[in-house]
C-alpha cells in the first residue's frame, strides 16, 4: 500500500476515528492490528519475515533478562558467602553468557536480513571470480526483498542491543515488542526508534487532542507536498539523465547531481513527515530525522543532520562498540609502539571509521556502489579531520571571513556539492561509469546544452522548473522560519490563517502534485530498504 495512493489515506482515516472512539486501554491492540494489516497487504508472505525477527528477538530478549535476574537473585542470596573475587568471576561468567545469547539473535536477526538481501549480490561476486578461473557460474536467486526489512531488523537489532547492555527491560508481553517492530508509519522509512523512547507511549492511553490531530494532519500534507509537487516532479528529468547516459554528459552531469539532491531530500524528508505527522495525530512522538542537512559545513557535520537516527544507530552500535573493543585496543598499542603514539593512535580509529560507513553503504543497497559511496563519505572525513590544524589555521588568519555569512555560504554550497557528487552512485549504479560521467564534467562539459533544457529535452517544461523551483523556494522558507519554533504552533495560534494556509497547501498538492500523463506518484525511495 503507497502512502501516496487512495487506499492508504481511507485506511488512515479508519483508523483515526477508530483509535480514538474505542476504549482507551485498546489503543495499543489496534495499532497492532493496523500495523499488521498495512504490512500484509504488501504482501502476505511477507508477515512471516516480520514475524520471525520479533518471535527470535522475544525470545533471546526474555533469556538475556531471566540469566540477568537470576544472576542478581543468587548474588543476593550467597552475599555473604562469596568473596569479592568469587563474585567478580560469577559475574563475568553470567555476562559471558548473555553475550551468546545477544549474539544468537543478533545472528537470526542479521542472518535472515542477510539472506534476503545480499544473497544475489554475494552469487554475482562469486560468479565474476569463478568466471576468471573458466568456472561455470552459480545460478542468481531470484529473492523479493521484503517491504523495510532493514530498517525494521536494525530497529529490533538495536532493542536487543539495549537489553543486554541494561539500558531497557525486556518486553514481556509480544504483542507489545510486535508493535513496536511493526509500527507502520514508521516501518517503511524510519526514523530507526529506539525502544526506551516508544515503549510507553505506543501502548499508553491517548486522549483526543485535537492540537496533535490537526498540527500531525499538518505536517503529512506538508509532506505530500514535498513528494508528489517537488520530488515526483523532477523525478522525471532525473530518469531521463540516468536511463541514457552516452547522450547526457558533461554540464548534464551536473544538473543530475543538483536534480538528484532536491529529489531525494524532498522524497526523503517527505516520507518522514508523513511518518512523523501520523504518529503525532495518534499521540505519539517519533524522532526527528532530518535537521536542515543542505545548511551543513561539512561533511561531517552533514551527517549529523541528515538521516540522524541511521547516524546515531551506526555510531552507538558499531562505531563506538568497535573502537573500545579488544582486538582494537591491542591494534592501538601495536600501531603507537611501531609507528609513534601521534599516527598510531588514529589508525584503530580510522579503521573503525572505514568498517562502520562499509557497513553503512551495504546496509543502503546490496551494491558495489554503495559500497563505494560509504567508503568515499568514510574518506571525505577522515581528510578533513587531517586537515582541520589548516583550517584552524586560516581562521584564524581572516577571522573576519570565516566569520561572514558569505564564507558559510560558500561551504554549505561545498558541502552540498560534494555530498551530491558522491551520490551520484547511487543514480547509476556502476561505480567505473559514475567516476566516467563525473570525469566528463571536466572533460566535455558542453555547457551550451544549458539552453535545450528548458525546451523539455528532459521531459519537463519551463513550467515544471518553476513548479520545483517555487516548491524549493518555499521549503527553504519554511525551514528557516521553523529553526526557533515549530511554525505549526504559530499557525494554530490564528486560527483563520492557520486554515487560510491549509486550504493553499492543499489545493498546491491538488494541483501541482506530479499525475497524470507523463508523470506517477511514485513509491517512497527509501521503500527498497
Amino acid at each position: 500500500m503507497l502512502f501516496t495512493s487512495y487506499e492508504f489515506l481511507l485506511f488512515v482515516g479508519v483508523l483515526l476515528v477508530l483509535y480514538y472512539t474505542i476504549p482507551k486501554k485498546m489503543q495499543w491492540i489496534l495499532l497492532t492490528l493496523a500495523s499488521y494489516i498495512f504490512y500484509g497487504l504488501s504482501g502476505p508472505g511477507y508477515l512471516i519475515f516480520i514475524l520471525i525477527t520479533t518471535i527470535t528477538a522475544y525470545l533471546t530478549a526474555v533469556l538475556m533478562d531471566r540469566n540477568a535476574k537470576a544472576e542478581s537473585k543468587y548474588l543476593e542470596a550467597n552475599r555473604d558467602l562469596l568473596s569479592k573475587d568469587k563474585r567478580k568471576t560469577y559475574r563475568a561468567g553470567q555476562k559471558k553468557r548473555r553475550f551468546y545469547i545477544l549474539i544468537a539473535g543478533l545472528l537470526a536477526g542479521f542472518g535472515l536480513l542477510a539472506v534476503m538481501k545480499y544473497t544475489a549480490f554475494a552469487v554475482v561476486n562469486i560468479n565474476f571470480v569463478l568466471g576468471r578461473f573458466g568456472a561455470e557460474g552459480l545460478n542468481i536467486p531470484n529473492i523479493l526483498l521484503p517491504l523495510g526489512i532493514s530498517f525494521y531488523t536494525f530497529q529490533t537489532m538495536g532493542y536487543l542491543l539495549d537489553v543486554y547492555r541494561g539500558s531497557v527491560k525486556a518486553e514481556r508481553n509480544p504483542a507489545k515488542l510486535a508493535l513496536f517492530v511493526s509500527f507502520f508509519p514508521q516501518l517503511i522509512q524510519g526514523p530507526i526508534s529506539r525502544f526506551g523512547d516508544l515503549q510507553e507511549q505506543l501502548v499508553s492511553e491517548h486522549e483526543f487532542d485535537s492540537q496533535n490531530l490537526i498540527q500531525g494532519l499538518w505536517r503529512v500534507l506538508w509532506g505530500y507536498f514535498k513528494k508528489l509537487v517537488i520530488a515526483d516532479r523532477i523525478l522525471v528529468a532525473v530518469m531521463a539523465l540516468i536511463e541514457n547516459p552516452a547522450g547526457y554528459r558533461g554540464v548534464y552531469v551536473v544538473l543530475l547531481i543538483l536534480f538528484y539532491s532536491i529529489q531525494i531530500y524532498a522524497d526523503f524528508t517527505g516520507g518522514i513527515d508523513i511518518t512523523i505527522g501520523l504518529a503525532e495525530a495518534l499521540g505519539i512522538k517519533l524522532a526527528e530525522n532530518f535537521n536542515r542537512p543542505f545548511s551543513s559545513r561539512s561533511t561531517k557535520e552533514y551527517w549529523r543532520r541528515w538521516h540522524i537516527t541511521m547516524g546515531t544507530w551506526f555510531t552507538d552500535y558499531v562505531f563506538y562498540p568497535l573502537s573500545v573493543s579488544q582486538p582494537m585496543q591491542r591494534l592501538s598499542k601495536f600501531c603507537r609502539r611501531k609507528l609513534g603514539n601521534s599516527l598510531g593512535k588514529r589508525i584503530p580509529v580510522y579503521l573503525a571509521s572505514a568498517i562502520t560507513w562499509f557497513l553503512t553503504g551495504l546496509w543502503h543497497g546490496a551494491g558495489w556502489n554503495f559500497i563505494v559511496w560509504g567508503l568515499l563519505n568514510c574518506l571525505v572525513i577522515l581528510v578533513s579531520q587531517e586537515l582541520q590544524p589548516l583550517y584552524d589555521g586560516f581562521r584564524k588568519v581572516a577571522p573576519r571571513l570565516t566569520a561572514s555569512k558569505g564564507y558559510s555560504a560558500f561551504m554549505a554550497a561545498r558541502t552540498f556539492w560534494l555530498m551530491g557528487a558522491i551520490r551520484i552512485l547511487d543514480c547509476y549504479r556502476d561505480v567505473p561509469l559514475t567516476f566516467r560521467m563525473f570525469g566528463s564534467i571536466f572533460t566535455t562539459p558542453n555547457w551550451g546544452e544549458l539552453t535545450k533544457v528548458a525546451k523539455g529535452v528532459l521531459g519537463l517544461g519551463i513550467h515544471d522548473y518553476i513548479v520545483v523551483l517555487s516548491g524549493c523556494l518555499l521549503v527553504w522558507v519554511a525551514s528557516r522560519l521553523n529553526g526557533k519554533k515549530d511554525i505549526r504552533e504559530r499557525l494554530w495560534k490564528r486560527p483563520v490563517t492557520s486554515f487560510a494556509a491549509f486550504l493553499l497547501l492543499f489545493l498546491s498538492v491538488v494541483v501541482f502534485g506530479a499525475y497524470g500523463f507523463g508523470y506517477d506518484a511514485r513509491q517512497f525511495i527509501y521503500n527498497q530498504f
